[in-house]
């Protein structure tokens, strides 16, 4: 009788099939790929949408915002050596899918009906900020039913980077 009710309250918090899936509570979770010297999270958070607005440089920064889509964040944190203000190093990767994900194959310049971005954040001068994703594969599937798996492999030729794949599958509890 319990493992009946756990199961109700689990199906209220998400439906997944295998062509799609509906997220309505926030996932974090630690990659199992992340390099040796950073930390990593992934983060999908439901009812939520993603902008990139532009500062008065004209350089472009994410807000997420109540709203009816799935927001993924994927944040890379270099670890510090020696603890300074300005020795910090971050990289992320932003995402926006419909309130109900489906199966996805992108390519190239597909990859912004997604609204894929990357950032890099640190004190390195004319080599920070977030920047479209405009070159690389996308594919996400379920290849169970209570999972994600996100596959990615892209470059940003403005500016040097850390992460350049992703291959991470995301169980949902």
């Amino acid at each position: 009788m319990k493992n009946a009710i756990l199961i109700s309250i689990l199906s209220l918090f998400m439906a997944c099939k295998t062509s799609k899936c509906q997220i309505n509570e926030p996932i974090k979770t630690t990659p199992e790929s992340c390099p040796e010297n950073g930390e990593c999270k992934i983060e999908l958070l439901p009812n939520k949408t993603l902008e990139f607005k532009a500062d008065e440089f004209g350089i472009l920064y994410p807000e997420v915002t109540d709203g009816a889509n799935t927001v993924l964040i994927y944040t890379y944190n270099k670890k510090q050596k020696v603890k300074r203000p300005d020795g910090y190093y971050r990289e992320h990767i932003y995402a926006e899918f419909n309130g109900e994900i489906t199966e996805l194959d992108l390519k190239d310049e597909l990859l912004q009906n997604i609204k894929l971005h990357f950032g890099r954040i640190c004190y390195c001068k004319g080599e920070t900020g977030y920047y479209p994703i405009k070159k690389g594969n996308f594919k996400l599937t379920f290849p169970k039913k209570d999972a994600i798996k996100i596959q990615l492999d892209f470059s940003v030729k403005k500016i040097p980077q850390v992460i350049t794949e992703l291959n991470e599958t995301i169980i949902l509890k």
